[in-house]
């Protein structure tokens, strides 16, 4: 408020009338205030900020302050905040297509940086994810680098060390990736993960590693798999309501700083923290282990079915999955 108040003090004083559509976009994460998706959410809303003279600003809410991530969706759809982070997998069954660009090893042909999967899956989303975004204008869409499964005692060394274990996870394809390796997914919001673990309310979790540090987990963990399996994908939406009242000029300032190269920009970042997330996992003590060929490829194994499976079902929906995948993947 108190930057609004100036930049029209600054507009009179120069004998120019104030912007006549001045506004400021509420924005919604559950993430905390120290994750990447919150730098370049902050880093839009400055480049907003300066383009637009101060007509248009972000105001940040973290850490879930306006609801849970299974809530970030509605949020932005129905004008409780205007722009949500939404973990597609959070809501299972709501975001069928954007699932599939998490399924395991699954990725385009360039490969699997975050920079690049998160561009072509913004490429896409016009085609392909819209409809199930229904309410909203997505901005940019997201894919984490592959996920690794993390272990408070367990040494993973042997994955028969899985049986019986309780994993949390989110999304239908690590649900039933945990059940192929004998362990019991557990639902557990991501902020209240390190709680869980620490209480022994799960044995371990999914998660890239930049997770891992935006949510402090080291202390509480004692192993790490590489390489990550299974990716988890987000999308950035800006509620209808919210992108329909901005003027016109507004509106093209946020598609020219969206879309897919917002999107690369931001799969770098994640890249990024991804190295710096091993780095800090290594340095609290957390033993990283390697997989062998012959895990990997029992994982990839066990994989197949749930692959084939989750498409056809895309599929019987009426929905295009594989015709998305075929084009996600090429």
């Amino acid at each position: 408020m108190k930057i609004k108040g100036s930049l029209c003090a600054a507009a009179l004083a120069l004998g120019l009338a104030p912007a006549a559509f001045a506004e400021t976009l509420k924005v919604s994460t559950f993430l905390p205030p120290n994750h990447a998706f919150n730098r370049m959410l902050t880093q839009w809303g400055e480049e907003l900020a300066a383009k637009s003279n101060g007509e248009l600003t972000v105001e940040l809410f973290p850490s879930g302050q306006l609801g849970p991530a299974p809530r970030q969706f509605d949020l932005a759809r129905t004008g409780a905040a205007d722009v949500a982070v939404v973990l597609s997998g959070a809501t299972p069954g709501r975001f069928p297509m954007a699932e599939l660009a998490g399924l395991p090893l699954t990725y385009p042909a360039l490969g699997n940086d975050s920079a690049i999967t998160s561009r072509r899956l913004t490429e896409l989303a016009p085609e392909y994810l819209a409809e199930e975004h229904a309410g909203t204008h997505i901005l940019w869409m997201a894919v984490t680098p592959p996920l690794k499964l993390h272990l408070k005692s367990a040494d993973p060394s042997d994955l028969s060390v899985f049986k019986g274990l309780r994993i949390r996870y989110a999304g239908a394809i690590w649900q039933q990736l945990i059940e192929a390796l004998g362990a019991s997914p557990v639902p557990v919001q991501p902020a209240e993960t390190g709680d869980a673990l620490a209480k022994g309310v799960v044995d371990g979790t999914a998660f890239p590693f930049e997770a891992t540090k935006s949510f402090d987990l080291a202390p509480v963990l004692g192993y790490s798999i590489e390489p990550g399996f299974a990716a988890a994908a987000f999308a950035v939406v800006m509620g209808d309501k919210a992108y329909e009242r901005l003027s016109p000029e507004l509106r093209k300032l946020v598609d020219e700083t969206t879309g897919p190269d917002r999107a690369e920009a931001f799969g770098k970042m994640l890249d990024e923290g991804e190295a710096e997330g091993r780095a800090y996992m290594a340095e609290g003590g957390v033993q990283i282990v390697n997989l062998s060929d012959a895990q990997l490829a029992q994982l990839k194994d066990d994989a197949a079915p749930i692959i084939a499976a989750t498409v056809k079902a895309v599929d019987d929906a009426g929905k295009p999955g594989s015709e998305f995948l075929s084009a996600y993947t090429q």
